[in-house]
Order: structure tokens, then sequence, then C-alpha cells
């Protein structure tokens, strides 16, 4: 294709050729145009500032467990409509499909059997592309399910999470979930399993009220968003200053809430260090 050209007070001017969409992507953290395929490569880190990209269900297993290994469990549940939810141009069953539509998965978690460096686990992933990994009924019992598992079958339950919390098209059925999934990790406690939970961006609302805190184990993806609530509505609330790096993964990791920071590379390998020690 030859270079365009137009006129302007009788100068030839080449217009600048389109760049193609889907090449660049600009970091959220340092704000750098990056190619795409180099994230990509790189984990989906920032190979300049070492921000870490979101990245859906299907990715997360893809880099967290040994290849071909993640036996799929539950894939068909889908979420009702208990509420008849409507929203002004559309309704909650609506926009079900097209999440899946849009993210490829049927709800925002995946369970199954897999290994990770060797070592059995059942694995629970939430997926932030599906109504940005919101607790429904369905999540809720997709995790109690993923717990039983790990309690009948004496297996580690590594949970990666997600979230903004509980879906408010759901509304008290989403909140209930609260409840049933703290309960059944306390039989998983009581059965003396081993259970970990790696906190990415974000993780929010009625999730880190629930099973994301409940980590006999609890890591943190640097930088990662973690909390109940909203940092404006805390400071208004309280009417106070709020500390510098105020709910992201190292301040909880000062004040106690997380055990660790992990880089997503190293995050295969310190699971696999966690059950093995554990189970000495």
């Amino acid at each position: 294709m030859g270079k365009a050209k137009s006129k302007w007070n009788g100068f030839s001017i080449k217009r600048r050729r389109e760049m193609p969409e889907g090449l660049w992507l600009r970091c959220p953290g340092c704000e750098h145009m990056l190619y795409k395929s180099s994230v990509e490569k790189n984990m989906n880190v920032c190979p300049q500032c070492n921000y870490h990209f979101r990245i859906g269900a299907d990715t997360r297993i893809e880099y967290l467990v040994d290849e071909g290994t993640f036996e799929e469990e539950l894939a068909d549940l889908r979420s009702t409509d208990p509420l008849d939810f409507k929203f002004r141009e559309t309704t909650y069953k609506e926009r079900l499909v097209d999440e899946e539509e849009k993210s490829g998965s049927a709800e925002a978690m995946r369970i199954g059997k897999a290994f990770i460096k060797g070592r059995g686990v059942i694995l629970a992933v939430m997926d932030p592309n599906f109504l940005m990994g919101s607790m429904g009924a369905v999540v809720g019992e997709k995790f109690c399910a993923a717990v039983e598992r790990a309690i009948e079958e004496k297996q580690p339950l590594v949970a990666v999470i997600c979230s903004g919390g509980a879906r408010m098209h759901e509304s008290v059925v989403a909140v209930q979930q609260m409840a049933k999934t703290s309960a059944v990790l306390a039989k998983l406690n009581e059965a003396k399993g081993l259970y970990i939970a790696v906190l990415t961006d974000p993780t929010t609302g009625g999730v880190t009220a629930s099973f994301a805190m409940l980590g006999d184990v609890t890591i943190a993806e640097p930088k990662a968003l973690i909390g109940f609530t909203g940092r404006r509505v805390i400071a208004e609330t309280i009417k106070i200053e709020l500390p510098e790096g105020f709910q992201t993964a190292e301040f909880m990791l000062e004040h106690g809430f997380v055990d660790m920071i992990v880089e997503r590379k190293d995050l295969r390998s310190e699971i696999a260090r966690l059950i093995d020690y554990t189970q000495k």
C-alpha cells in the first residue's frame, strides 16, 4: 500500500499510517506504552514497573498449574435470576448471556483438580472478566464444592481471588454466600486441611469479608487492591486522612492482614514450597 499524501499550501504532506489496534497497551502503573505481546510473554506483568495486570481465569490457570492437569468440575453451573433484576435497558438474564460471550466463562469462578509442580491441589479461580468476579449463588456454590472436595480427598485448597464483592443483582442471595463459604471453611479447618488464599487486584467487598481472608496462608500479588469498601467512602465516613498506600498489598502485609507478597512468576514455586512445608 502506498503512502497517502495530501496538499496543504502547496506542500506535500505524508499522512501517518494508522496504528493497528491491539498491538499496544498503556500500563496503569507507570503509564508507559508497551507492546502487548511483550507484556503477555512476561506473564502479563509490566517489564518497566512490575505492575501486575488483571488476567482471566483461563490465563491464570495456564500460568499456575502443570500443563494439561486441570480437570474442571461444575463447568455448566450457571446463575439464575432469583430477584427478576432489571436495569434501565436490559435484564440480569441478558447481562449474564453477554458476560459469558465476552469472557468465555459460564460464571465468575472455575473449580477443579490440578497439579502444581507435581503437588495435587483442589483449585478455585475467580474470573474478573465475568461481572468483575462478583460473588453470587453460583460462585458460593462452586467454592463450597471445592472445599468439600478438598476435605474428601485430603488435598490442599488453593483459591485465586479477584473480585468486586457480592453481586448486587442477587442482593441478599449473594450476601448469604459470605456466611456459607465461611462455614464450609470452618469444616476444612476442623479436618486439618490446608487452605492457601491468593489475593489479586482487586479483592474487595463481601469476598474480602468472607473466604478471601480466611486462608491458613494468605498470599498477595504486588500492589493488589485489598479491602472491604472504597478508600473515598472510608475517608468520608471516619473523617480522617488515610495513610499512603492504604489498601495495597504492601500496606496489608505491614499490618498483618496478609502473610507474604509473591510475584506472579514465583507463585507456582511458592505454593509448592508451602504445600511441602505443611505436609512434613
